[in-house]
């Protein structure tokens, strides 16, 4: 997606940045909170000064981390991509990392750009919790079928009405369907990791459909049963909000 334009006035940046989520209350500003976006905006201003508007390509929630999270700044400094990069892993907590950073066409959108994303939700299968994972992962110590979810899962794949798999807030309005392309079920030992791509989530989508898979695993509901659970179109037949802990956004397509 690398883009030149020799020209002078505004231009957009497309950022890479990582991060850990575990200090934070999300990405959005908020007031009252330590967000993401604050850091970034604090890091940013320190380089470029204030005349810059940034815009992210996602909501995440407090403790939700990133591998991948897209940031598009329009601005008229004239800093280099790769000087911006390099400046802002200086002044930005150890929390957050900037990955890469590229010019793009002016009417590239960090959002609204986006093909599809990818969560993935870890789960430390084990009787005994991992200290070095405590808020990077759910630590569930009852037994895990990989195989009998991974089945049960790909009833989520399709285009449905996923009203059933939302936390109605203000955030969501309007169409609930989404496009899911692809959800799996695997175990490397004792992590199990669940992932998910779509052409977008609905508010607390991902951990919904992780909390039902759960129930499934506990018998509460039974292994073809998510079918029925989009159709009624109603969040109480579906499973609990999984903690945040084991949440990623992990990868962000843009073509």
């Amino acid at each position: 997606m690398q883009y030149n334009d020799s020209g002078c006035g505004l231009r957009n940046l497309l950022l890479t940045i990582a991060y850990d989520g575990k200090a934070f209350h999300g990405w959005q500003i908020q007031q009252n909170a330590y967000t993401v976006q604050e850091a970034f905006q604090n890091a940013l201003s320190k380089i470029i000064g204030s005349g810059f508007d940034i815009k992210g390509c996602s909501r995440t929630d407090s403790g939700v981390h990133a591998n991948m999270y897209c940031v598009s700044l329009k601005t008229t400094h004239k800093i280099p991509p790769q000087r911006l990069k390099a400046a802002l892993n200086r002044w930005l907590p150890l929390s957050v990392a900037v990955l890469d950073c590229i010019e793009v066409p002016p009417d590239f959108h960090a959002r609204y750009s986006c093909k599809s994303k990818e969560y993935i939700y870890k789960i430390w299968n084990s009787e005994v919790r991992n200290p070095f994972l405590d808020g990077y992962a759910l630590h569930y110590r009852y037994n895990i079928d990989e195989n009998l979810l991974n089945k049960a899962a790909q009833a989520y794949v399709g285009r449905h009405d996923f009203t059933s798999f939302c936390t109605r807030d203000t955030r969501e309005k309007g169409d609930f369907t989404r496009n899911v392309k692809a959800f799996s079920v695997t175990r490397d030992g004792d992590m199990v990791v669940m992932r998910v791509e779509a052409d977008g989530f609905l508010y607390n989508m991902v951990r919904i459909m992780v909390g039902t898979l759960l129930r499934i695993q506990q018998g509460k509901i039974p292994p073809d049963g998510i079918p029925s659970i989009i159709e009624k179109e109603d969040r109480q037949f579906a499973g609990p909000t999984a903690p945040a802990c084991g949440l990623y956004l992990n990868q962000v397509n843009y073509e």
